[in-house]
C-alpha cells in the first residue's frame, strides 16, 4: 500500500517541510508548559503546538472543535492536498478515514468540569466527554471533506496510530480507493496533566534539554506532547492510474500484540510484534535499515526495548533513532509522526538524530543515531510503538 500524501503538525515544526527541516537540524519543540501554571504539579515540560486556529480553519468550525481536533483538521488538509486528492470529486464511499486517539478528550472534559464548577452544569457531562472524544477526529475530517467510506477510531494509546494505519491498509485492500489515516492527539490542560503525572511515567525534570532522555543513564520518564501525522494511503495501481505525482513509500507489514499480565512469567509482546510484522512484509531482520524506537524514557521500559532490539537484530545490528526526543510522546499521534519521519528518511537517505543523549547504559546493544543525521542508503524502516496497558505495535515501511 503506497503513501501518497503526508500532513504533519508537531511541536518542532508545522507542516511536513518545516517539521523535517527542524528534525534533521535537531531542533527541539520541548519547553516549559505555557498554557497553565504547573508549579503545583510534578512535571513542567511538554511539547506544545501553538497556532491561531482562525488563520487555518473556517470560523464556523471553531465553536464545534477543541485544540486537538483543529490540529487534526489542518493535518488532514495538508495530507489530502499533498496527495492531490479531492474526495468531493470522487464517487460516494470511495474515501474513508481511520484515526487513533487516546488523550484528546481531557480538554473537552476540562471545559465541562469548569462549567460544572462555575455554572452548576450537569454532573454527567464531564464523563460523557470520554464517549465524545474517541471518534471526533474521524467524524470532523470525514464531514468536512465528504469522505463517506470506511470510518473508525482506535484507542491503544501510543500504539494506536500504527494500528490505525494497518486498519486503513486493510480497507484499501478491500476496495476503498483512498484512505486517510494516522493520528493527531494530545491534551495539555490541568486535568490531563494531573492524570499523566500521576502515572509515574512522566519526567519531573524542569530543564527541557534534560527532561526526555530515552536510553540514557539519566532517563527519568517521558515528556507529553501534542500533534501527530495523517497519511493518504492508496493502492499502487490506482495511484498510478490517477497520475499521483509522487509517492513517499509503502506500508509493507504490520503486527500488534498485547503483553501478558504482570507476574505471569511470560515475556512481553514487543519482540513477537516485530517478528510478525517482518513476516507480514516478507522480510528478514537483516533487511531492516533503521529502527524508529518507541523510546519511552522510563528506564525499565527502555531496558526491555533495548534487549528486544539486540535479540532480534543482534547487538548494534541496526541503526536506532528516536526523533521524538524533539517532540515528546504524542499519545496516539506519536507513532504516525515517526512513520512520516521514516518515510522522509527513506526519501532522503538520512536518519534523523536522537538528541540530548549522554551516557547510555545500552551502548553495547544499541547503535543509537545521536546529535547529527546519519546519511546512509535506506530502503526499509521499522517503526515501533507501545501503549500504556500492554499494547505493542510494529510497522514496516519501504521505499
Amino acid at each position: 500500500m503506497v503513501v501518497t500524501g503526508l500532513g504533519v503538525v508537531a511541536p518542532n515544526g508545522w507542516g511536513v517541510k518545516e517539521f523535517w527541516a527542524a528534525t534533521l537540524a535537531g531542533r527541539s519543540g520541548l519547553a516549559p508548559v505555557s498554557r497553565f501554571d504547573t508549579s503545583g504539579y510534578r512535571a513542567h515540560v511538554a511539547g506544545e503546538v501553538n497556532f491561531e486556529p482562525k488563520d487555518h480553519l473556517p470560523s464556523r468550525l471553531l465553536p464545534q472543535t477543541d485544540h486537538m481536533t483543529r490540529l487534526a483538521l489542518v493535518a488532514a488538509e495538508e495530507a489530502l492536498s499533498d496527495a492531490g486528492v479531492s474526495p468531493a470529486g470522487m464517487p460516494d464511499f470511495a474515501c474513508g478515514v481511520v484515526t487513533a486517539a487516546s488523550a484528546g478528550g481531557f480538554e473537552f472534559g476540562q471545559r465541562e468540569l469548569e462549567a460544572l464548577w462555575s455554572k452548576g452544569g450537569a454532573y454527567v457531562s464531564a464523563y460523557q466527554s470520554f464517549a465524545w472524544f474517541y471518534p471526533v477526529n474521524t467524524g470532523q475530517i470525514s464531514i468536512r471533506h465528504g469522505m463517506r467510506g470506511p470510518g473508525s477510531a482506535l484507542v491503544a494509546e501510543q500504539a494506536g496510530g500504527l494500528d490505525a494505519l494497518a486498519k486503513a491498509r486493510r480497507a484499501v485492500r478491500s476496495g476503498t480507493t483512498v484512505m486517510l489515516s494516522g493520528g493527531v492527539d494530545g491534551s495539555l490542560c490541568p486535568w490531563s496533566w494531573l492524570c499523566l503525572t500521576r502515572s509515574g511515567t512522566v519526567s519531573p525534570e524542569a530543564d527541557p534539554a534534560r527532561a526526555f532522555l530515552p536510553f540514557d543513564a539519566a532517563a527519568s520518564g517521558g515528556v507529553p506532547g501534542e500533534g501527530g501525522a495523517l497519511l493518504v494511503l492508496e493502492d499502487p495501481a490506482a495511484a498510478a492510474e490517477r497520475g499521483a505525482g509522487h509517492r513517499y513509500g509503502a506500508i509493507a507489514g504490520h503486527a500488534s500484540t498485547f503483553d501478558p499480565r504482570p507476574g505471569s512469567g511470560r515475556p512481553p509482546g514487543l519482540r513477537r510484534a516485530i517478528e510478525l510484522a517482518l513476516d507480514d512484509a516478507r522480510l528478514d531482520a537483516s533487511d531492516i535499515d533503521v529502527v524508529f524506537a518507541d523510546a519511552s524514557g522510563v528506564p525499565a521500559q527502555d531496558a526491555e526495548e533495548a534487549g528486544v532490539l539486540a535479540a532480534v537484530f543482534g547487538p548494534r545490528g541496526v541503526p536506532v533513532t528516536a526523533p521524538k526526543t524533539m517532540t515528546g510522546r504524542l499519545s496516539a499521534g506519536g507513532a504516525p509522526l515517526d512513520v512520516a519521519a521514516a518515510l522522509l528518511s527513506l526519501r532522503d537517505s538520512a536518519i534523523p538524530p536522537t538528541i540530548h543523549i549522554g551516557q547510555s547504559p545500552f551502548a553495547a546493544d544499541l547503535d543509537l543515531v545521536l546529535d547529527q543525521p546519519r546519511e546512509v542508503p535506506l530502503r526499509t524502516a521499522l517503526v515501533l510503538a507501545r501503549g500504556h496497558g500492554g499494547f505493542n505495535s510494529a510497522l514496516v515501511v519501504t521505499a
